[in-house]
């Protein structure tokens, strides 16, 4: 794991139009880690996400990918800085086949880190199986690899992925779970929204606790143990 930084938020705020829902978070994530976002629904989780990319209606602070001061940037600016987002909705073009909506993404990253059609095929062998089936046709789980794959296809180096297991069976949460391992394998950095703490705890490096618009809690994987209690009580609902 590299020592430096892929992502460094400092005192972020962020509105949505006269609502102040970020609150001076802070926030650090290092090339080649996984780091988890956890924190009740309405915490700023989804928010803060949406924020690294300039989707707000207002923010504030500083917010550096790679070291490039990102915070008056437009959105397409920072998607060419390597960073790829799959929001909960997934976004599947669903008059499209899986394969053709393979082929849609444009390049936004390095082209060395854009996975072929065959690398994606290999990681999905499921999506290659519906290779001609409509995005209307795939189930949730298939559409969620899907919405995974398209963007790798980007060449986007850091991932920003928003409950992708939320509503899933557990043979495709399992799958999700290994696809997150390779890709760490391959050093991909991965900022993950998580309901689901069973999912994120065995593959996460570092996590950080939300609530009420701010970072209130953090620590790295070694101590979720001794973290178990106080996550209980800012995580209970």
């Amino acid at each position: 794991m590299s020592s430096r930084f892929a992502l460094e938020l400092s005192n972020v705020h962020a509105w949505y139009g006269e609502s102040h829902i970020l609150h001076g978070v802070n926030l650090n994530v290092r090339e080649g880690q996984v780091v988890t976002l956890l924190g009740r629904n309405g915490a700023g989780r989804t928010t803060t996400l949406r924020t690294i990319l300039g989707l707000l209606d207002s923010r504030q602070g500083s917010i550096k990918i790679r070291g490039t001061e990102t915070i008056r940037f437009p959105t397409y600016r920072i998607a060419h800085l390597g960073l790829g987002y799959c929001p909960e909705e997934r976004g599947i073009f669903a008059s499209l086949s899986c394969h053709e909506n393979l082929l849609l993404p444009p390049m936004v990253g390095a082209k060395a880190h854009a996975m072929s059609l065959d690398e994606i095929y290999d990681m999905f062998p499921n999506l290659y199986e519906r290779r001609h089936s409509p995005g209307t046709r795939l189930s949730g789980g298939e559409q969620q690899m899907l919405a995974v794959a398209r963007i790798l296809r980007t060449g986007a180096h850091t991932l920003l992925l928003d409950e992708i297991s939320e509503g899933l069976a557990p043979v495709i949460v399992q799958a999700l779970s290994k696809m997150i391992t390779t890709l760490k394998s391959k050093g991909y950095t991965i900022v993950m929204v998580e309901q689901n703490f069973r999912f994120a705890a065995p593959i996460a490096d570092h996590f950080y606790v939300m609530e009420h618009g701010a970072i209130v809690e953090e620590f790295p994987a070694s101590q979720l143990a001794q973290k178990q209690e106080t996550l209980d009580a800012l995580l209970s609902v």
